[in-house]
């Protein structure tokens, strides 16, 4: 097997609940996008990176009681959380799975292949595309959703909030993960033998006053702070007032922040002759 998969913002509680948030905002993005690529009823998909299931769940109310989905991950402390939460939700038609996102493999092949967020994570996405690719029935749906983190921004310009993109684009490629990849889907896709790829980006506006705006801004910057060690924040991002100026010079501003852009791409697998 391969040298584990690394999860670049961890595990701890902090990142959980800013994941949990983070997953909240995105959630109609999400399901849009499930929805435009083709999840139906019935289905049998595999989600890969599952963490704390969230779109899991999401795909599972698409398929419905006659689908199943497949929740994949290599954290079981995670898996461990998800498994409870979907449950207290009603839903029996999810189980999750510990694996590497890379190489696991089921018994039976799936109807679509559903991953978001966890390209962005990995060294060789397109391998990691034509593996599950190879595990779809002919035909089967791979969709891949991802950040575009670089556009984000405050429109009037707040010099504060740009030194917390700086550092966190910065601070994702120290680790090895793409903050752009979002704008490369497609391509990667087609790149790994999928046909008929569409890629599609929805972009949400955060208005001044609005705290989910800092919450996204400070959050990322916070948990890599904690992964990279204090040394490697830049003094103007100090951590124990940074959610305090940010909404300040924001709200002061009256800007609009942009977030990062939510990408979705999907293609089918190869048909099978006759």
């Amino acid at each position: 097997m391969a040298e584990s998969q690394a999860y670049v913002l961890g595990g701890e509680q902090h990142e959980l609940a800013r994941l949990d948030a983070q997953a909240a905002f995105y959630e109609p993005a999400t399901a849009w996008l499930l929805a435009a690529a083709g999840i139906e009823p019935g289905m049998r998909v595999l989600d890969l990176g599952s963490g704390l299931g969230h779109v899991a769940r999401l795909l599972a109310t698409l398929v419905g009681p006659e689908g199943e989905v497949v929740g994949v991950d290599a954290q079981p402390g995670l898996l461990e959380l998800a498994g409870v939460r979907t449950a207290e939700a009603g839903l029996a038609n999810v189980r999750f799975v510990e694996g590497d996102v890379r190489e696991y493999r089921d018994e039976r092949r799936f109807d679509a292949v559903v991953g978001r967020l966890i390209l962005f994570h990995l060294a060789d996405p397109v391998a990691a595309l034509r593996h599950h690719a190879g595990g779809l029935e002919p035909g089967g749906l791979l969709l891949a959703i991802d950040f575009d983190t670089v556009g984000c921004r405050c429109e009037p310009p707040v010099a504060l909030a740009e030194a917390a993109v700086e550092y966190y684009v910065a601070a994702f490629r120290r680790a090895g993960a793409d903050p752009a990849i979002g704008m490369r889907l497609g391509s990667l896709l087609a790149a790994a033998g999928l046909t008929g790829v569409s890629a599609v980006g929805i972009q949400d506006y955060i208005p001044p006053g609005d705290p989910r705006g800092i919450a996204l801004l400070a959050g990322v910057v916070r948990t890599l702070a904690v992964a990279e060690g204090p040394s490697a924040v830049p003094p103007e991002l100090a951590l124990d007032t940074l959610d305090r100026r940010l909404a300040e010079e924001v709200e002061g501003a009256g800007a609009t922040i942009v977030p990062p852009t939510l990408v979705g791409a999907w293609g089918r697998a190869p048909s099978e002759p006759g």
